[in-house]
């Protein structure tokens, strides 16, 4: 298939939006399903795992292709509970374009705006579907205005409604100025199109001169045509649309009832319409590894050029292993053949290339630039490696995921299961990046980290009824982070008889802090040719390790730099245990000097409650060393914006809701990390 003919979109929204709804109507007008699953009943053909179908949520991105018009979509499904962002976030790194599904009654939505953050830094167009158009309170003009005010965008209205909430008959297309009606007796696939109501004519004039306006003021050519008067096509206006949905220069807006079979068939017209082909956006920046240096070089969308991929997803199944979802940005590859893992620096084996629906697959031969497939037959590929060709190898920007800021402690009922767990927790981190595992040094309990008390209580169930595991779990505990404050340089030397031979090493090293949120990093200021490369790789192992290992309480370090700034080299003692032991050495030294302090994260709280509990939401708040940073006002009621110290907020949705009588609920996502006054 032409690249023209293509489109790799991405379905965004807050938790219940209506995503996994819209998808399914999606599915259904496209003739891939034939039946419409509905989420209530747990028969989402998107939510084909068992713990999305009992709790009603999208849990990990799906991927299904296809058909519209002779143009090809790649869909992805994405959740939209805060504690599955990275799923959100690995998606739109291969996506072309988006379509931000927003709640009419409820307006944009604090993960609404996490994700369309997510979507701005990877430069995704996209257009917005404004849902439930019928249900009470639905306000289409107000939800538009939330999106460009909260967003800072230019909202295109495509489309107004025939009416709002339990009036909400259709919308006037302003484009064609026509009314479309949707048929519930047979699904909605029927849309009855009509001339505009005289009562309605002077609104859609005033929208459709609005949207004529807006698109003449970003297209020279039709901006000439305007001022003459004369008369605009509708093709005219397309291509003028499409430019600068592109460019991003504007958001179109559409809307409907998903639920109801309203107002999605114009959605699809509008994917295929107005977002981007695979060769019609920016042509991304990989980094070209030669043996002596490294340069940046740009990856045109082109299947007769060197084969480049990236491995955005892994997925576990039990009869095929690791499914490696993989977007092509260049060339392609053929099931059978030997690719190379440019990170790893190994040869991978693709056996089978699948094509997927959900948990469903047909095999296809080959994948082509610009194209989404699943390899099969992958033993070492992780989420974020380029794979390709050994001549041309390309490393693609790595995925950068948020830390882990929840743990508990697992136990297996017998040391029978002990095997069977670590192989299941490595199978679930390799799925999973922000899920990370490891033993404690002191207790010798196995610690589990995730995003969030539902991250973990997904893993921990799938771990049980996946794969069989049998485990005790602890009751979940914060995970704090450990950083310096000051400057330090220490020196360091190291030296130990082993089998009747000396070990010796000796060592200088800096600590520094760095910008919250900058993370760690390491240097070596060291340039030494007599020195073996696998001493400096010792010295680089000792070092990562001591970061991961912590200063004070064992926690792993964050935002702390570390510059080797002299080595003690002896040929005849030299050992590369000596400068992993000795790194050890002086990273501890060096870090008591530096002002070490204990962090905790910090996390954004948006509590959504009528205005009658408003007083009662914040009380429980400010109970917990809560911050009150902001209140916004919704049709639905009051959304209140907070920053509270995770380890306050165990149990704190109980208590919400004893104090609001069951009528508020919160989501919450990481913020920062602070620090901790007293330690531990």
């Amino acid at each position: 298939m032409s690249l023209d003919k293509m489109r790799n979109i991405g379905i965004m929204a807050h938790i219940d939006a209506g995503k996994t709804t819209t998808t399914e109507r999606i599915l259904f007008y496209t003739k891939k399903i034939h039946k419409i699953g509905e989420i209530d009943d747990g028969q989402a053909t998107m939510d084909w795992m068992a713990q999305e179908q009992e709790r009603g949520i999208t849990i990990c991105s799906a991927a299904t292709t296809t058909y519209w018009n002779d143009y090809q979509i790649n869909i992805i499904d994405t959740p939209g509970h805060v504690d599955f962002t990275a799923e959100v976030e690995r998606s739109l790194r291969v996506l072309d374009g988006a379509v931000a599904v927003i709640c009419a009654v409820d307006g944009v939505q604090p993960q609404t705006e996490t994700v369309w953050k997510q979507a701005d830094e990877f430069k995704v167009p996209r257009l917005c579907f404004m849902n439930k158009m019928d249900r009470v309170g639905a306000d289409f003009f107000g939800s538009m205005d939330d999106v460009a005010e909260k967003f800072g965008v230019d909202c295109l209205a495509l489309q107004i409604p025939i009416g709002e909430g339990a009036d909400f008959e259709g919308v006037i297309d302003l484009l064609s100025m026509k009314e479309l009606r949707w048929d519930s007796e047979c699904d909605g696939e029927k849309i009855t199109e009509s001339e505009i109501d005289s009562s309605r004519m002077e609104t859609a004039s005033e929208w459709r001169e609005k949207l004529v306006d807006k698109v003449a003021s970003f297209d020279d050519a039709l901006a000439e045509l305007y001022l003459d008067g004369k008369e605009i096509s509708t093709e005219q206006l397309k291509t003028a649309i499409r430019k600068g949905t592109i460019c991003r220069a504007f958001v179109p807006v559409l809307m409907g009832s998903a639920r109801h079979n309203q107002g999605v068939q114009p959605l699809i017209d509008a994917v295929v319409d107005y977002l981007p082909a695979p060769n019609e956006v920016p042509v991304p920046v990989g980094i070209h590894i030669k043996k002596d240096k490294e340069e940046n070089v740009e990856v045109p969308c082109d299947a007769s050029k060197p084969a480049v991929g990236l491995v955005f997803k892994i997925q576990y199944d039990r009869e095929m292993g690791a499914m490696c979802y993989v977007r092509m940005y260049s060339g392609k590859i053929a099931a059978g053949t030997q690719v190379f893992n440019v990170g790893k620096h190994k040869r991978e084996r693709v056996n089978r290339i699948l094509r997927m629906h959900a948990d469903k697959s047909e095999s296809i031969n080959e994948v082509a630039a610009g194209d989404i497939a699943v390899f099969i037959g992958f033993k070492l590929a992780q989420t974020g490696d380029s794979v390709g060709s050994e001549g041309f190898p390309v490393l693609l920007e790595k995925l950068v995921f948020p830390q882990p800021v929840i743990s508990v402690a697992l136990e297996p009922e017998s040391i029978a299961e002990r095997g069977k767990m670590n192989e299941t927790l490595e199978i679930l981190s390799r799925e999973d990046p922000t899920f990370t595992h490891h033993e404690d040094a002191e207790t010798g309990q196995l610690i589990i980290s995730g995003m969030g008390e539902l991250h973990l209580d997904v893993l921990v169930t799938r771990m049980r009824d996946d794969f069989g595991v049998k485990c005790r779990v602890g009751s979940p505990q914060v995970t704090y982070r450990e950083a310096v404050t000051a400057i330090a340089e220490m020196s360091e030397s190291f030296s130990k008889t082993l089998g009747g031979k000396e070990n010796a090493a000796g060592i200088t090293v800096r600590v520094e802090p760095r910008k919250q949120g900058d993370g760690n990093s390491y240097a070596c200021a060291v340039h030494d040719n007599s020195i073996p490369k696998e001493i400096y790789e010792a010295v680089e192992s000792g070092f990562k390790n001591s970061l991961e290992a912590g200063i004070k309480y064992g926690y792993p370090c964050t935002d702390t730099a570390v510059i080797v700034t002299a080595l003690e080299y002896n040929e005849l003692t030299a050992t590369t245990f000596a400068f992993e032991a000795c790194a050890a050495q002086g990273f501890d030294k060096a870090c008591e000097a530096a002002s070490p302090e204990l962090l905790e994260p910090v996390m954004n709280v948006d509590i959504s409650c009528p205005k009658d509990f408003v007083g009662e939401a914040m009380s429980q708040m400010t109970q917990r060393g809560g911050i009150i940073m902001g209140q916004d006002s919704k049709a639905g009621g009051e959304i209140i914006h907070a920053q509270a110290p995770m380890a306050k907020m165990f149990g704190f949705s109980t208590n919400l809701r004893s104090a609001t009588q069951g009528r508020a609920s919160f989501s919450m996502e990481f913020s920062h990390f602070q620090v901790k006054i007293g330690g531990l």
